[in-house]
Order: structure tokens, then sequence, then C-alpha cells
């Protein structure tokens, strides 16, 4: 689920942060038919991957993870989601990566969240070889787009594109009054973004009061303690707000009093939080405008042309390394399958061969040759037409359920010694 297709109140009841992700991966590993699996989960995002031999068991699964661990009718949230597979799901996670498929286009935090979510699964245990192979690898390919591309140089970030809001609507920002709330990344950015263009005072509030003063003195503004956040909207212009709290922040109850006091002077409040941090219901106010994450889309800045320009050349690099990594998928999976489909044609052959001989008695060594021949013939045009299929298949959506399909088919066992060599794809740093 993301911001292309769900609004941000549908997005916020599936947000995971804290102790709730570690639950989460606790009740998922126990799933039956996952193997591995992360959790990405941002403002914009919140986006399940899953390795598994049975994508209908683990349908059922992921299904259930709404239902039985979140508490939501799987029915209500259905029209909201995305479920692409295998090679669909690669490309999405690469696109990801390179911040391509972001709200604001080839945002810098993306990869960020995208490092840290697959380190919190790995830290876990709950990731196996092939997921750590493309999570490895899709933040390569992120890397690779902003150092090709420099799509990340024209500022339009998600903090980028609060303060343009603000400035659209108040006109400058020189001389103006911002309190940030939180102390996280993002509002890291709105503050530098806001003094780079002319605000003139800075207050921090945040839970942690430390962390507001470290930002605070980064910034020579000014922290104050949470609990009196109320009495400094009288003389702030703007309100930037990006906490992890799983409630709104500024309330109708602790803020509107203070508001009123403001007499109409106009105050913009941008909530790029999700959970929300503002309570919406304060855009009644008279002079108090409030704006979510999703009301940013509409906030482009003149370089956004360019990194569209950017963008066109990250597909290319993305579509490179889609199939250098496909290639590497369909070894993991199809190769140590021919050889296992081989070992048994020659098993059963030699076998054969055997008996044949035995029964025959004694023979020439040309009429040997000739019986060796025909069995060598016979088994080789027989497991042509498989392996052919097999390594055109492969290149497929499909090819790993085709090599699944062989295994069951032929009833054959791969050695996981073999299939373990193709598993560590060497991602270059």
């Amino acid at each position: 689920m993301s911001y292309r297709t769900a609004p941000v109140e549908i997005r916020e009841k599936l947000a995971l942060n804290g102790r709730g992700v570690d639950e989460a991966y606790d009740f998922l590993t126990k799933c039956d038919g996952i193997e591995g699996t992360v959790i990405l989960s941002t403002c914009n995002r919140t986006e399940i991957y899953i390795t598994t031999r049975d994508i209908e068991k683990s349908k059922g699964a992921i299904k259930s993870f709404f239902e039985d661990y979140m508490q939501i009718k799987y029915e209500e949230i259905s029209p909201y989601l995305y479920q692409p597979s295998c090679h669909d799901a690669i490309y999405h996670l690469f696109k990801v990566a390179s911040g391509l498929d972001s709200m604001v286009l080839g945002e810098t935090q993306i990869i960020g969240q995208v490092k840290d979510a697959y380190q919190k699964a790995r830290d876990l245990g709950v990731t196996e070889g092939v997921l750590n192979t493309l999570f490895q690898k899709a933040i390569y390919v992120g890397k690779r787009v902003r150092t090709e591309t420099m799509i990340d140089q024209h500022p339009v970030s998600v903090s980028y594109a609060a303060v343009e809001l603000a400035r659209n609507i108040l006109g400058s920002l020189t001389d103006k009054t911002v309190m940030v709330i939180g102390a996280g990344e993002m509002s890291k950015l709105a503050t530098e973004y806001l003094v780079q263009n002319g605000a003139s005072s800075v207050i921090v509030s945040n839970r942690s009061y430390d962390k507001a003063l470290e930002l605070a003195e980064r910034f020579k503004g000014k922290a104050v303690k949470f609990d009196e956040m109320e009495k400094y909207l009288l003389v702030s212009d703007i309100i930037i707000s990006c906490t992890s709290a799983n409630h709104y922040v500024i309330r109708w109850d602790n803020c509107s009093n203070a508001l009123k006091k403001r007499d109409g002077r106009k105050i913009i409040m941008i909530d790029i939080a999700v959970p929300r941090d503002i309570d919406p219901l304060l855009k009644d106010i008279n002079g108090v405008f409030v704006y979510d994450i999703d009301d940013l889309q509409n906030v482009v800045d003149t370089s956004y042309l360019m990194r569209q320009k950017a963008a066109r050349k990250a597909q290319k690099i993305i579509d490179e390394e889609i199939e250098q990594f496909n290639e590497w998928l369909s070894c993991l999976y199809v190769v140590p399958v021919i050889k296992a489909l081989r070992n048994r044609g020659e098993e059963i052959k030699q076998k054969e061969l055997g008996r044949a001989f035995n029964r025959l008695g004694n023979l020439s060594e040309r009429e040997m040759k000739v019986i060796v021949s025909m069995a060598n013939s016979i088994v080789n045009q027989l497991l042509h037409f498989p392996i052919i299929n097999l390594k055109e298949m492969a290149l497929g959506n499909q090819g790993h359920m085709y090599a699944e399909l062989t295994k069951k088919l032929f009833a054959l066992e791969v050695d996981e010694e073999e299939q373990d060599k193709y598993v560590g794809f060497e991602i270059r740093d």
C-alpha cells in the first residue's frame, strides 16, 4: 500500500513502527509458507516482501496478518493494495530504492529507509539468502542511480516540498518564526531548508528534550519542552510536525485556544507524519492552514523537470540491473534443477544398462557400444526440450515455479549445497 493506492487515512491504519514491527515479524515468521520477510513502512508506504515456494499459501498468510494481527478486515483494505509477484516485485523494489516510486521524484530519504528496514529484518533473523541478495542489490541500484544521474541534487524532497508550500502561502519566509515538532531526520531536513530560505527564528519541540536541544543548537534556535508547545503557537508562523506518535499531537483540546488568540494571523501547519500529528479540524479556525502529507503531492519545484530527465536515465540503469539480477535468479532456481534432472537421467540409464547387459550375457564390444549409444540418445532426446524450455521459462515471471514443478514431476532432490552456491550475489559497493 502506498500514496499511489491509498489516502493517508487508510495508510495510517497499516503504519508499523517500533515494537509493532517486531511483533509483526514474529507473527509473519510463524505463518506456514513464508520463508523470509522484510517490512518497509514509511510515511508513504507499507510494503511486505516475502520469499515463498507456495504463493497461494503465502497470500493466505498475508490476509491472516491483516485480519488477525492488524485487526483489519481484508475486504476493507484490499482495494488499496498492490500485489506484484517475483520479477514484478523485484522491479518495484528497485524503483522504490531509486526514488522513482516516491511522492517527490528521486527523494533521498527512501534509500536509507530501505536499508534500515532490511537491516532490521536481518538483525531479527527473519530474512534468508534470496531476500538478502535482493535487498543488497536494491540498495546498490539506488546508490548507482543517484551517483550516475544526480537525481537527488535537485532539491525536491518531502521536507523541501513542505517548505515550498509555506512559501507559497506566506509569500516569503524571511523574518518568519518556525516551530518544528519532532527531531527526526525529516524534521532536520525541513529545518535546514527553512533556515536556508530565510527563516529567522527556529523553535524545536520534542518529547526528548535533549534531542530538541541538540537540533535547536545546530540551527541556533530555541528548544522547548513538549508540554510548553501550546504557548509557542502564538509566536510561530509555520509549524512542521513529524513525530512517531500514533495519535494527534496538536489537537483541538490542547491547541485551539492558543490558535484562536492569534486573531486571524496566518499560521501554516504542515503535517508530514503518518499517522498524522495534527487534527485536521483545526483548519476551521480563522487564519489556520492545515496540510497533511498528501497535500505535498501538489507542491512541485521547477527542478522537478530535471528530476524527470534524470529518472529516464535511471530507468535504463534499473533495466540493466534487473536483467543481471534475473539471470542470477534464473541460475538459482534452474541450474541446480537441470543438473538434478540430468543426474536422474544418468542414474536411470546406468541402472537399466546394467540390467540389460546382465540379461544379454556375452556381448561384443561393438554391441555394447551400440546399446550404450542408444541409451544415451534416448535420455538426451527425452530431456532436451524440458531443459531448453526450462531455461527459457526461467527468464519469465514464473520461472521459479516451473523449476519447482519440474522437481515435483521428476521427484528430484536438489543438493542444498549446490543451490547455496548461487546464493550470495556479489554486490558492488
